[in-house]
């Protein structure tokens, strides 16, 4: 069984849940962990047979595929709030049901990686190149309330971390 990484419920306990991803990421650059977490889930997966990217190491826990799709949702969803605070006056972010976005259906584990790596280097992109000015604009999240680009882009990071972890342990799992 793997262990818990993050143990504040991002629903009944947001601000919780946002300062164990911000204790996390710590003091790091986030575009360096986001782009080295991208880089170690790649190096990671490469070569793991599809049965061992769909088997999950215990029936309530998620695959390495699912994993995948999971950080793919949070990468689409931090994309457009992380666009909408700097280019909105606070805007409304809203939140996602992780559970329902994960019964979706998705592309095969290899698009879907592909998918995974656009989006974070597009993010990137976004990061490494807003002004320092906008790093202070807030949008309004449903749960969590005032964010600012900032802390949205330490929260993906620590997030990120989180589920490398994850990986690893459900890896290790899986291989038995």
């Amino acid at each position: 069984m793997e262990e818990r990484i993050v143990a504040a419920d991002p629903v009944a306990d947001p601000q919780g849940y946002r300062q164990e991803l911000l204790a996390l990421l710590g003091d790091d650059d986030p575009a360096e962990v986001l782009e080295a977490t991208m880089r170690a889930f790649q190096e990671r997966t490469t070569g793991l047979p599809e049965e061992l990217l769909a088997r999950r190491p215990e029936p309530r826990e998620w695959s390495v595929a699912e994993l995948l799709a999971h950080l793919w949702d949070a990468e689409l969803v931090y994309g457009f709030r992380a666009r909408a605070i700097v280019t909105q006056d606070q805007p409304a972010l809203a939140a996602f049901d992780q559970e329902a976005w994960a019964s979706l259906p998705r592309p095969a584990f290899q698009h879907l990686l592909a998918g995974f790596v656009a989006l974070r280097t597009g993010n990137l992109a976004l990061i490494r190149g807003t002004p320092a000015a906008l790093w202070e604009l807030v949008g309004i999240h449903q749960e969590r309330g005032e964010t600012s680009f900032r802390v949205l882009t330490q929260e993906i990071a620590g997030h990120a971390r989180a589920h490398l972890l994850q990986l690893d342990q459900t890896v290790a799992a899986v291989r038995g």
